[in-house]
Protein backbone atom coordinates (compact mmCIF):
# COMPACT_ATOMS: atom_id res chain seq x y z
CA UNK A 1 0.00 0.00 0.00
CA UNK A 2 1.64 3.52 -1.09
CA UNK A 3 1.79 5.67 1.54
CA UNK A 4 -0.97 8.14 -0.72
CA UNK A 5 -3.68 5.74 -0.54
CA UNK A 6 -6.15 5.41 2.04
CA UNK A 7 -7.36 2.58 4.26
CA UNK A 8 -11.76 2.48 2.74
CA UNK A 9 -13.78 1.32 5.86
CA UNK A 10 -18.03 0.84 5.84
CA UNK A 11 -18.82 3.87 7.89
CA UNK A 12 -22.54 4.61 8.97
CA UNK A 13 -24.12 7.79 7.89
CA UNK A 14 -27.10 8.57 10.50
CA UNK A 15 -30.13 10.54 9.15
CA UNK A 16 -33.48 11.45 10.17
CA UNK A 17 -36.84 13.64 9.28
CA UNK A 18 -40.12 14.72 9.88
CA UNK A 19 -43.02 14.01 7.28
CA UNK A 20 -45.98 16.22 7.15
CA UNK A 21 -48.84 13.83 6.38
CA UNK A 22 -48.82 10.27 5.34
CA UNK A 23 -49.47 10.29 1.62
CA UNK A 24 -46.56 8.81 -0.99
CA UNK A 25 -46.14 12.52 -2.33
CA UNK A 26 -44.72 13.73 0.97
CA UNK A 27 -42.67 10.59 2.37
CA UNK A 28 -40.76 10.33 -0.76
CA UNK A 29 -40.25 13.85 -1.15
CA UNK A 30 -38.87 13.72 2.76
CA UNK A 31 -37.20 10.59 2.24
CA UNK A 32 -35.20 12.27 -1.14
CA UNK A 33 -34.40 15.25 0.46
CA UNK A 34 -32.83 13.36 3.39
CA UNK A 35 -30.96 11.27 1.24
CA UNK A 36 -29.43 14.13 -1.07
CA UNK A 37 -28.81 15.95 2.28
CA UNK A 38 -26.68 13.52 4.01
CA UNK A 39 -24.92 12.79 0.14
CA UNK A 40 -23.93 17.15 -0.05
CA UNK A 41 -22.74 17.43 3.54
CA UNK A 42 -20.54 14.18 3.28
CA UNK A 43 -20.01 14.44 -0.43
CA UNK A 44 -20.75 10.70 -0.90
CA UNK A 45 -20.86 8.84 -4.08
CA UNK A 46 -23.56 6.31 -4.99
CA UNK A 47 -20.95 3.83 -5.97
CA UNK A 48 -19.68 3.80 -2.58
CA UNK A 49 -22.94 3.25 -0.91
CA UNK A 50 -22.82 -0.36 0.55
CA UNK A 51 -26.62 -0.17 1.59
CA UNK A 52 -29.18 1.58 3.35
CA UNK A 53 -31.63 0.57 5.78
CA UNK A 54 -34.98 2.89 6.45
CA UNK A 55 -37.12 3.09 9.46
CA UNK A 56 -40.33 4.75 9.32
CA UNK A 57 -42.80 5.23 12.41
CA UNK A 58 -46.05 3.41 12.15
CA UNK A 59 -48.35 5.92 11.22
CA UNK A 60 -46.77 6.61 7.92
CA UNK A 61 -48.11 3.79 5.64
CA UNK A 62 -48.71 5.23 2.09
CA UNK A 63 -45.03 4.48 0.71
CA UNK A 64 -42.09 2.53 1.28
CA UNK A 65 -39.36 5.39 2.18
CA UNK A 66 -36.59 3.29 0.05
CA UNK A 67 -38.43 3.92 -3.12
CA UNK A 68 -36.93 7.40 -2.76
CA UNK A 69 -33.37 5.79 -3.33
CA UNK A 70 -35.04 3.81 -6.28
CA UNK A 71 -35.64 7.88 -7.71
CA UNK A 72 -33.07 9.20 -6.58
CA UNK A 73 -31.33 7.01 -9.31
CA UNK A 74 -29.46 4.23 -6.83
CA UNK A 75 -30.48 1.07 -8.54
CA UNK A 76 -27.71 -1.49 -7.22
CA UNK A 77 -27.42 -0.21 -3.74
CA UNK A 78 -29.41 -3.02 -1.81
CA UNK A 79 -32.08 -1.26 0.67
CA UNK A 80 -34.36 -2.91 3.57
CA UNK A 81 -36.95 -1.06 5.33
CA UNK A 82 -38.43 -1.52 8.91
CA UNK A 83 -41.12 0.23 10.83
CA UNK A 84 -40.01 1.57 14.07
CA UNK A 85 -40.97 0.71 17.54
CA UNK A 86 -44.17 1.69 18.58
CA UNK A 87 -43.32 3.67 21.56
CA UNK A 88 -45.48 6.08 23.40
CA UNK A 89 -44.15 9.71 23.52
CA UNK A 90 -41.95 9.13 20.67
CA UNK A 91 -42.41 11.83 17.65
CA UNK A 92 -44.86 11.08 14.88
CA UNK A 93 -44.25 10.52 10.91
CA UNK A 94 -40.69 10.04 11.02
CA UNK A 95 -38.16 8.45 8.45
CA UNK A 96 -34.58 7.23 9.35
CA UNK A 97 -32.33 6.12 7.89
CA UNK A 98 -28.87 4.40 8.00
CA UNK A 99 -26.19 4.43 4.97
CA UNK A 100 -23.67 2.20 4.95
CA UNK A 101 -20.72 4.59 2.69
CA UNK A 102 -17.36 2.98 2.18
CA UNK A 103 -15.04 5.20 2.57
CA UNK A 104 -11.69 6.49 3.96
CA UNK A 105 -12.87 9.27 6.35
CA UNK A 106 -12.51 8.40 10.25
CA UNK A 107 -15.67 7.78 12.37
CA UNK A 108 -15.52 11.60 13.74
CA UNK A 109 -15.60 13.01 10.34
CA UNK A 110 -18.85 11.63 9.11
CA UNK A 111 -21.81 14.05 9.06
CA UNK A 112 -25.07 12.96 10.61
CA UNK A 113 -28.07 14.63 9.18
CA UNK A 114 -31.55 15.76 10.96
CA UNK A 115 -33.84 17.25 9.07
CA UNK A 116 -37.45 19.63 10.20
CA UNK A 117 -36.67 19.51 13.96
CA UNK A 118 -35.52 15.92 13.93
CA UNK A 119 -32.11 16.38 15.59
CA UNK A 120 -35.14 16.75 19.43
CA UNK A 121 -34.49 12.87 19.06
CA UNK A 122 -30.24 13.35 19.35
CA UNK A 123 -30.85 16.48 22.16
CA UNK A 124 -29.53 13.67 25.24
CA UNK A 125 -26.74 11.99 22.80
CA UNK A 126 -25.73 14.56 19.80
CA UNK A 127 -23.11 13.27 18.13
CA UNK A 128 -20.00 16.08 17.60
CA UNK A 129 -20.30 16.12 14.09
CA UNK A 130 -24.28 16.26 13.76
CA UNK A 131 -25.91 18.99 10.66
CA UNK A 132 -29.48 20.02 11.71
CA UNK A 133 -30.93 23.58 12.70
CA UNK A 134 -30.89 25.59 9.37
CA UNK A 135 -31.96 24.09 6.44
CA UNK A 136 -29.63 24.38 3.28
CA UNK A 137 -29.32 27.93 1.40
CA UNK A 138 -32.18 28.13 -1.35
CA UNK A 139 -34.24 25.61 0.81
CA UNK A 140 -37.25 25.82 3.13
CA UNK A 141 -37.54 24.59 6.63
Amino acid sequence: MSADSAVVRCRGVRGATFIDADTPEAILAGTRELLAAIAQANCIATEDIASAFFTSTADLRSAFPARAARDLGWPDVPLLGATEVDKPGAPPRCIRVLLHWNTPRRQDEIVHVYLHGSDVMRAHDPPSHLASGAPAEGRDA
